[in-house]
C-alpha cells in the first residue's frame, strides 16, 4: 500500500516553487495542480477551476479540492503559502497520509525576488528574450515583516509536524538545480521513475549578485548586520506551559467584573474590593467557572471587563517563598520544603516561625530558595513547576489560551488601577485599598540589597522585561 494519498509543497513566492512544480510533473504518476488554495485564484492566475472545483466552490467549501486531489489518478497535490486559505492548513497537516515537501530559500533574496517581480510584473520567465529587468530599493521594515511572517509559518509547521511524529522532505532553493535531490524526493513519494535531467523550460530571472539588483546595497548591508540572525539577544525558556486556569477566575457578585487571579500575587486584597464594591463578603463572590460556566456569564453580563494583576517579581517570588515553603501552617507545600530541607539544603527551620531564624537567614534561605527556582523554571529539577513561582509572563500567556484579561493592573498603584476599571463599569465609589497590600513586605524589606535583586532578575528576566519593571527599590 502506498504510503501517501496526496502531497502539498509549502512553500512562498519566490523561492523557486514553480521550478519544483515543473519538475514534479515531470515524473509519471506525479501531478502539482498549482496554488490550489490562493485567495485570488484557484490553481492558476488564469484558470478557472481546479479538479473542476471552482473559486467560488472552493471558497464555499475549501475541502471540496482536497478530496479531488486525493481521489485523482496518480499521486496529485497543490502548492501552499502561509497567506493561503488558513482553513485548510490544520487537517492537511494533521494528515499522515499527505506527503510534506518544504522549499526554502534565504529570505533577503526571496525578497529581492519578490519586490522586482512586483516592479516588473514578471513572476515567471521561460524565455529569456522576454526578460524583464529592475532594480529594487531595500526596505528594512518591510524587509523585517517578510521575515518575522517566514519564520512564524515555519515555526508553526515544525511544531506541528513534530507534536504529530511526522517528517518533511525539505529542499532549499540551491538544491533545485540537483536532478539527484529530485529523485530522492520521488523516492520519498513513493514513485521508482528517476529522471535523467530537470526540465529546464522555467528560467533563472535574477542571476545577477544582490548588489546589482538593490540600489541602496550598503544601506541593506548596514540593516541585515543590525539583525539577531541567531537569536543571541533570546532567552531561553523551558518553563512548561500553563492553561487558562478558568476554576481559578473569579467575579463579582453583582457588578460586571472578573477577576484573573496570577498566583502569589495580592489575590486576597482584590476579592475584599470586588466584595466591597458590592457591599457584600468575599464567600458572596462568583467563583469555581468551567469554560462553559463562564461563556455563560460573559454571554449574560453585557459590558463585562476581565482584569489581572502583576506583583513587582522580587515581591511576588518573597511571597511565594514565605507562604508555601517557610511556613509549616496550612496550605503550606509541606512535601517540597522537605525535599528542598534535604536536597537543596534550604537553610530553614523544621517548625515556622523560629526565634533564631532572624534577617540574615532568611536572606540567606531565599537566596538557596531563588537558586532552586532558576533550576525548577529551567527544567533542571524533577519537581513541578508550581504557578506560585512560575513567571506572571506565562500565566498572562496561559489565560490568552481562552480568554485575555482587558486590563493589567500593577500592585504598585492597584488604588488607582481598580478605580479606573470602577468607573469604566459605572461606579462612582468603591471601597479603599489597604496601604501595604504585600502581607510580607516587612520581611523582605530586612533583607532586599542589591544581591537579592540581582538574584531575582537571573531568574525572573523575562518578566522584568515584558511587564517593564525597574529595580524593586
Amino acid at each position: 500500500m502506498a504510503q501517501f494519498d496526496y502531497f502539498v509543497v509549502l512553500a512562498e513566492m519566490r523561492t523557486g516553487s514553480n521550478f519544483l512544480e515543473s519538475n514534479i510533473n515531470a515524473f509519471d504518476g506525479l501531478e502539482c495542480h498549482g496554488e490550489a488554495y490562493n485567495p485570488s485564484f484557484v490553481g492558476y492566475p488564469n484558470g478557472s477551476k481546479t479538479l473542476g472545483i471552482s473559486l467560488e466552490e472552493r471558497n464555499e467549501d475549501p475541502l471540496k479540492i482536497l478530496e479531488k486531489v486525493k481521489a485523482a489518478e496518480g499521486l496529485n497535490g497543490f502548492r501552499y503559502f502561509n497567506d493561503h486559505d488558513p482553513r485548510v492548513f490544520d487537517p492537511m497537516l494533521a494528515d499522515k497520509r499527505c506527503a510534506k515537501i518544504i522549499l526554502t530559500r534565504n529570505p533577503v533574496e526571496s525578497y529581492v525576488s519578490w519586490k522586482i517581480a512586483k516592479s516588473t510584473g514578471q513572476w515567471k520567465l521561460t524565455d529569456v528574450k522576454r526578460l524583464r529587468e529592475d532594480t529594487i530599493s531595500f526596505n528594512a521594515e518591510e524587509f523585517s515583516d517578510h521575515i518575522n511572517k517566514l519564520q512564524a509559518f515555519q515555526v508553526r509547521l515544525l511544531n506541528t509536524l513534530q507534536k504529530s511524529g511526522q517528517t518533511a522532505f525539505y529542499i532549499d532553493y540551491e538544491d533545485l538545480q540537483d536532478v539527484e535531490v529530485m529523485n530522492g524526493l520521488a523516492s520519498y513519494l513513493g514513485i521508482d521513475e528517476r529522471l535523467e535531467a530537470l526540465d529546464k523550460s522555467l528560467k533563472k530571472q535574477n542571476p545577477s549578485s544582490l548588489s546589482e539588483k538593490v540600489e541602496n546595497f550598503s544601506e541593506m548591508e548596514a540593516a541585515l548586520a543590525r539583525l539577531d540572525r541567531f537569536n543571541l539577544n533570546r532567552t531561553p525558556n523551558f518553563e512548561p506551559r500553563r492553561g487558562p486556569a478558568v476554576p481559578s477566575y473569579i467575579a463579582a457578585s453583582e457588578s460586571p467584573l472578573m477577576f484573573m487571579p496570577i498566583k502569589s500575587g495580592p489575590i486576597d486584597v482584590v476579592k475584599d474590593w470586588l466584595a466591597g464594591l458590592d457591599d457584600c463578603e468575599q464567600k458572596d463572590l462568583v467563583s469555581q467557572f468551567t469554560q462553559k460556566s463562564l461563556r455563560q456569564w460573559k454571554r449574560n453580563v453585557k459590558g463585562h471587563r476581565s482584569f489581572a494583576v502583576v506583583r513587582h517579581p522580587v515581591a511576588r517570588v518573597h511571597a511565594a517563598f514565605c507562604y508555601k515553603i517557610l511556613s509549616t501552617e496550612k496550605g503550606s507545600f509541606t512535601a517540597i520544603r522537605n525535599v528542598l530541607r534535604k536536597q537543596f539544603k534550604l537553610p530553614i527551620p523544621a517548625i515556622y516561625p523560629d526565634p533564631a531564624y532572624g534577617a540574615a537567614e532568611h536572606r540567606e534561605a531565599f537566596l538557596v530558595f531563588l537558586k532552586f527556582v532558576k533550576s525548577n523554571l529551567g527544567g533542571q529539577t524533577a519537581m513541578r513547576v508550581d504557578a506560585h513561582w512560575a513567571t506572571q509572563s506565562q500565566a498572562l500567556q496561559g489565560f490568552a489560551e481562552y480568554t485575555s484579561p482587558d486590563l493589567i493592573l500593577r500592585e504598585d498603584r492597584l488604588e488607582e488601577d481598580l478605580a479606573i476599571l470602577a468607573s469604566q463599569v459605572g461606579k462612582t465609589t468603591m471601597p479603599a485599598v489597604p496601604e501595604q497590600t504585600d502581607p510580607f513586605a516587612d520581611l523582605l524589606n530586612d533583607i532586599y540589597d542589591a544581591d537579592v535583586e540581582a538574584a531575582v532578575y537571573d531568574v525572573y528576566q523575562r518578566d522584568y522585561i515584558a511587564l517593564g519593571y525597574g529595580a524593586y527599590a
